[in-house]
């Protein structure tokens, strides 16, 4: 297909200036649906920290309403040599974005194309139903060949809600994208996500399932499952306990059985709960923690989300944000807890980026688990942000994105690395809940590396922000483990730093 092509000219120091055509290019498909592509010629990359990243988005969008040259919010799924990762691009300070924009890369990280997901918002064009649209996450559908980015779209009449769950589907291996399919535009929904079930032996092979929660309802757990590659979606289904929460991650086992870690309404729990029978009935969900957190400096937008993966036995890695082991909760540490069968769980244990006594500050973590390991051999990933100080203020805080890898099942670690950074906080799109680089990131592994996704920021222009989706340029090995987790207990009677909030949360 012809289609425009794009450049990215980053310079040499930090800034990231860019020169990028404000050109895209809509192509009428064979079957008349209106898809969106826009082809990368080339990518520049930047050394930053101890890594050198390439950017891999860019906000092609000038409307007056929204915060521009601006992308948060990355998720990514990888299958073979092929990654896929979405963002929210063109933030509003109120919630969502212009439209989610997408990159794909078929060698496994070294080259990538890019475009926006036609259908969704009138930014892209008029003709859309839709006046924002926020939370891409991202699935692959094996068993039909079909990648998934599924989102929320917003409306701003009677103030800005969600109004429905959609599930934007490529035939193509994610170089276009046809018009969204509804999932659900009942309630004022939030915080949706994504799986299908690849595992050829399993009884549900190729059904995928869609979370999501209404905050209208009091952020109310409902979970659809399409079995014909997103073309379709089955009504939206309730636990066996009518149980509320935010932000779960479905995953599925080999034998199919969907196990969905999940925050309760107020953050202040991890759940979780599942199905045997392929989504056509889910478990009550059961207390897996209670979450102790630090309110993170700055008014940065970071919250305990859970961010979880699975391993080729179906063994269930739930990473998030606590202060359980620091005194008095003076800062986060990233934990993990781990199951076999989603209702018995292990001991919350430390992940040991450094001392409980450092002082430094990690929040929103984004793990991977390479799917062709298992065990105590399990190859896992975690990119996350950090300030080196935990003690900042807005014009202090020093941002950072940190990495570690477990090549043990998460037994032991390797030291960290820095991968961008440092970052000031002014140079974040604002947000009514804080400074944002998302509530979520995402890695994944592809050729046997880890690739995490995230944002960077640089220095704005004048009013225009400089922050964009970045990855390694090349996939990121695991080393030699130098650092054992499972050491340190946590501190009797740990609690947040903070008030429980009295209403559920919602983040758009």
């Amino acid at each position: 297909m012809p289609a425009d092509m794009c450049a990215f000219n980053l310079s040499a120091n930090k800034e990231f200036a860019m020169s990028i055509p404000r050109s895209r290019v809509r192509i009428r498909s064979a079957v008349g649906v209106t898809v969106s592509v826009l082809t990368v010629l080339t990518l520049v990359s930047s050394a930053f920290a101890n890594v050198t990243v390439t950017q891999i988005g860019a906000d092609l969008y000038t409307n007056s309403t929204s915060q521009h040259q601006t992308q948060v919010e990355p998720d990514t799924f990888a299958f073979g040599s092929t990654i896929v990762a979405a963002a929210q691009t063109g933030r509003f300070n109120d919630g969502g974005a212009s439209n989610i924009c997408w990159s794909r890369s078929i060698d496994a990280g070294v080259t990538w194309a890019q475009g926006c997901l036609p259908g969704i918002t009138k930014h892209d064009n008029i003709v859309n139903p839709y006046d924002r649209v926020s939370d891409p996450a991202v699935a692959y559908d094996a068993k039909n060949n079909v990648w998934m980015i599924s989102s929320l779209p917003l409306l701003e009449a009677g103030g800005v809600h969600g109004a429905a769950v959609v599930t934007s589907r490529s035939i193509d291996g994610g170089l276009t994208w046809l018009a969204p399919v509804v999932v659900t535009s009942v309630g004022n929904v939030d915080k949706n996500w994504i799986v299908c079930d690849n595992t050829s032996t399993s009884p549900f092979y190729g059904n995928c399932y869609t979370e999501w929660d209404d905050n209208g309802d009091g952020n109310r757990l409902h979970m659809s499952t399409s079995s014909d590659g997103g073309a379709t979606w089955g009504p939206g289904l309730t636990t066996a306990n009518n149980a509320t929460g935010i932000g779960g991650q479905p995953l599925v086992q080999p034998n199919g059985t969907v196990i969905v870690p999940v925050d309760n309404a107020n953050e202040t729990s991890l759940l979780a709960f599942n199905s045997t029978d392929g989504g056509v009935s889910w478990s009550a969900t059961t207390t897996v923690t209670t979450i102790s957190s630090h309110r993170v400096a700055g008014g940065l937008r970071t919250g305990p989300l859970p961010s979880a993966e699975i391993d080729g036995s179906g063994k269930v890695y739930v990473v998030w944000q606590d202060c359980r082991f620091r005194k008095g909760c003076k800062s986060n540490d990233l934990v993990m807890t781990t199951s076999t069968d989603g209702t018995t769980w292990t001991p919350v244990v430390r992940i040991p980026i450094d001392g409980t006594n450092s002082g430094v500050d990690h929040f929103i973590p984004g793990i991977a688990v390479d799917n062709s390991t298992s065990g105590a051999s399990a190859r896992l990933a975690v990119a996350y942000y950090y300030y080196p100080t935990a003690r900042c203020t807005s014009s202090t805080c020093q941002l950072n994105v940190g990495y570690i890898s477990s090549i043990t099942g998460g037994n032991s670690w390797t030291a960290p690395t820095q991968i961008a950074g440092p970052m000031s906080l002014n140079w974040l799109p604002n947000t009514t809940q804080g400074r944002m680089v998302g509530d979520y990131i995402s890695t994944s592994y592809s050729g046997g590396t880890a690739h995490p996704v995230f944002t960077v920021a640089a220095a704005p222009t004048g009013t225009t922000f400089n922050q964009f989706m970045f990855t390694p340029s090349t996939g990121l090995f695991s080393g030699a483990a130098v650092l054992t987790a499972g050491r340190e207990q946590p501190v009797p009677n740990a609690a947040s730093d903070h008030a429980a909030p009295q209403s559920p949360i919602v983040h758009r």
